[in-house]
């Protein structure tokens, strides 16, 4: 009896020896010295050190002590900013070619090789963070965010929609028509990359079904598109219907709906049933900018211009050129009636064109001063991810602000953004700390 009673506590004692063992050790990182833009203010903070523990930032301030075991960084009185936000980047469609993608020749693991490439390389651009508005990233997101490879969060939309005919419609005109219920799916709808939808009780199980993959928010199509063949710029797609009862399914989710359309009819009828964000809205009158401002709700336009890509589509290369005319005037008009604008490159199946994100950062000092620019690409950004509520994927602290409990997404410039944003362009030179969630991906300080 003794006998079992001693080996019960020597059990016990080496059960809890080796939890012990297993104890997360808390990892330290100090940088000393730097000028830092807090994501939110135009007065950099000057001199200050930054305490990283884990994935988060423990202390901002002056000559903080280092823990026993840290690494030190020196910054050398160099930028600190928080890492960049993108809301409209497709990690699936910005590495893979339209040969790919649009001929629908691909199979899921070579768009999953380019896609995970791709989200290293962005990375490295400085983005820590995208907001996905289309596309089958979930498997990629779940790698990265469990460490398995590098890459930026991702707050995905999952498969966006539209009805027939609409943006998300890759069916050729020879497919069976009426579709029903047993008509064969596309390439994009059978990957999870894109969906159609009709009618009210449709576009309910549609969206129900998005959510229940992962999304954390909806984005549907209340307008034509550039690349897709069926659905002129001028149209309206989905009925007031079909999109409040998405935004309904939404809400019930607690998160929103973010609509791809262009025209200003389309923009107006999103806006008033409900709709939170516009992707593109590059024709929006100026009565219906007020009305977004009203509703609170936020533009996201793309600061292209017509030599950024050209398409083989003849019908796409024609809307490419009137969408790139009007993006002068959209961004003009917005931030002259105070809407809230929002930074996304929509870089579209052609690798050595993604880079271009960078590009159109840049380009954003054309319509906005360099504070406005910088701060539209962290914490403005970072305010819109926020409508995703519980569904927000990252809830240990903020993203896009450089504050104490905030995630440790940084970035090190040699170079000073706010007096020329050029910089922000000479990345691989130029950016030389890039940390994601506390973990430095480039350090060329030492």
């Amino acid at each position: 009896m003794k006998n079992n009673k001693l080996t019960l506590v020597l059990l016990m004692l080496f059960l809890s020896l080796m939890a012990f063992s297993q104890k997360k050790q808390t990892s330290s990182i100090l940088i000393k010295n730097a000028n830092v833009f807090d994501g939110v203010n135009e007065k950099l903070i000057e001199g200050t050190d930054i305490l990283v523990e884990d994935n988060l930032v423990k202390q901002i301030a002056k000559s903080i002590k280092a823990p026993k075991g840290a690494e030190v960084i020196d910054a050398g009185g160099k930028f600190l900013m928080p890492g960049l936000i993108d809301v409209h980047w497709h990690t699936t469609y910005a590495y893979t070619p339209a040969t790919v993608l649009m001929l629908n020749q691909g199979d899921m693991p070579e768009v999953a090789i380019r896609s995970m490439t791709g989200a290293k390389l962005t990375l490295m651009r400085g983005f820590t963070t995208v907001r996905d508005p289309g596309g089958n990233p979930f498997a990629i997101k779940k790698l990265i965010d469990s460490g398995e490879y590098p890459g930026h969060r991702i707050l995905p939309s999952g498969p966006f929609m539209s009805q027939t005919s609409g943006h998300a419609d890759f069916h050729t005109v020879l497919a069976e028509n009426p579709r029903n219920s047993t008509s064969e799916l596309s390439y994009w709808e059978r990957n999870m990359m894109a969906m159609i939808a009709d009618g009210v009780p449709e576009v309910r199980k549609r969206s129900r079904e998005i959510l229940k993959y992962g999304a954390t928010q909806i984005k549907i199509c209340t307008g034509g598109g550039v690349s897709s063949q069926y659905d002129p710029l001028d149209v309206g797609e989905f009925s007031v219907e079909e999109i409040e009862a998405v935004v309904e399914e939404a809400a019930n989710f607690n998160t929103y709906v973010h609509a791809h359309v262009m025209t200003d009819e389309g923009i107006k009828k999103s806006i008033l049933a409900g709709v939170k964000c516009i992707e593109h809205g590059f024709f929006a009158s100026d009565e219906t900018l007020k009305l977004m401002k009203e509703h609170d709700a936020w533009l996201s336009p793309q600061a292209m211009f017509a030599d950024d890509m050209k398409w083989a589509s003849p019908v796409s290369e024609k809307k490419w050129l009137q969408v790139t005319d009007a993006v002068n005037n959209v961004y003009t008009q917005a931030r002259k009636l105070g809407v809230n604008v929002a930074f996304g490159t929509d870089q579209l199946m052609d690798a050595s064109k993604a880079a271009q994100q960078s590009l159109y950062l840049v380009r954003m000092g054309t319509w906005f001063t360099n504070y406005e620019v910088l701060k539209m690409v962290t914490s403005d950004n970072a305010r819109l991810l926020e409508l995703s509520g519980p569904r927000h994927p990252y809830q240990e602290g903020p993203l896009g602000k450089i504050v104490e409990g905030a995630y440790a997404d940084l970035i090190i410039i040699d170079g000073n953004p706010m007096k020329d944003l050029s910089v922000m362009q000479e990345y691989d030179e130029k950016f030389q700390l890039i940390m994601k969630d506390g973990k430095v991906y480039k350090n060329t300080l030492k």
